[in-house]
Formats: C-alpha cells, structure tokens, sequence
C-alpha cells in the first residue's frame, strides 16, 4: 500500500514558477513509476508527466514541454514537478500517482492517487 500526499501549490503570476511535491509513504516506492494529472475546472484530467521507477526514463504531454521538470528521490520517497514560465492555462489540481514502474500516461496504469494541489496562475 501507498500514500501520496502532494504539497506545493499555490498562486502565483503567469511567468512564474513552483515545485510540486509527491511524499509517499511505503517502503516500495522506489519499485513504482509516478505520473502526474491535472484536472482545470469543468474539464477531465489529463496526463502531464511521468518517470519511471529508477528514474531513467521521463515523458511529458507536449504542452509542457520544455517548461515541466520531473524528478525523483527514492531516498527521500518524494518525486517533484517543477513548473517554471508558468501560464493562466495551467490552472488546474494537480494530481501525483504510482503504478506501472515505468509510467506511462493512461491514468489507468496508476493504482494510488494523492488528494491533489491546487496551482492557480494570475495573468
């Protein structure tokens, strides 16, 4: 069993940057690969990011490319999101989640899901 919790949001002006955290709990963390969601007001949750369990591989949705920073330290069971040149259209919950130890971008590879951060963005 894992636990996620997400912190980090916030709000914050366009062009602006934050980092998101994913803390798990679990000794098996490490075995797992972490995707993160976003889900705007009125809209489905889409993919944003992922990175497999040992790190070695990362994939992004094409709209954040470039601008989104995935990580990971299995030392410290955390995974991070670092969101930089940030836009009005960024707006939305992010959501980390575990499962697959490669990820992937189909939330249905994930099997534990955190409560979300809220990331707001002023123009």
């Amino acid at each position: 069993q894992v636990q996620l919790v997400e912190s980090g949001g916030g709000l914050v002006q366009a062009g602006g940057s934050l980092r998101l955290s994913c803390a798990a709990s679990g000794r098996t963390f490490s075995r797992y690969g972490v995707g993160w969601f976003r889900q705007a007001p009125g809209k489905e949750r889409e993919f944003v990011a992922t990175i497999s369990w040992n790190a070695d591989s990362t994939y992004y949705t094409d709209s954040v490319k470039g601008r989104f920073t995935i990580s990971r330290d299995n030392g410290k069971n955390t995974v991070y999101l670092q969101i930089d040149s940030l836009k009005p259209e960024d707006t939305a919950v992010y959501y980390c989640a575990a499962g697959a130890p490669y990820g992937g971008s189909w939330w249905g590879e994930y099997d534990y899901w955190g409560q979300g951060a809220q990331v707001t963005v002023s123009s």
